[in-house]
């Protein structure tokens, strides 16, 4: 009982799902800045920004010298057990406004 090695630590939310609703919040954040908040590389997030591109998630465009990011809220989750919901939940439920309740 005492041989078990340490669990490794584990979260709610996949470091997609993390990038996906920093985007939501800011757009125009460099990939920079998002890692920071993600605590992930640039390079993963970079990565994972062009996963979501390629999944129909979110689109780039070029507004002057930057990169914006537009979120498409209709997009389905993957997995199937979320079949037919679309990512505007989510990105509501971590919205960063006040939650209901006392």
């Amino acid at each position: 009982m005492g041989d078990e090695a340490p669990k490794a630590p584990w979260t709610f939310l996949t470091s997609h799902a993390r990038v996906l609703l920093a985007l939501s919040r800011d757009p125009g954040a460099r990939l920079r800045d998002v890692a920071e908040i993600c605590v992930l590389t640039e390079r993963t997030v970079q990565s994972i920004v062009a996963d979501l591109e390629e999944g129909g998630y979110l689109n780039r465009v070029r507004e002057g010298r930057r990169n914006h990011y537009r979120i498409i809220p209709g997009a389905k989750f993957r997995h199937p057990a979320e079949a037919g919901r679309d990512i505007e939940g989510l990105l509501a439920l971590f919205a960063d406004t006040p939650a209901d309740g006392p």
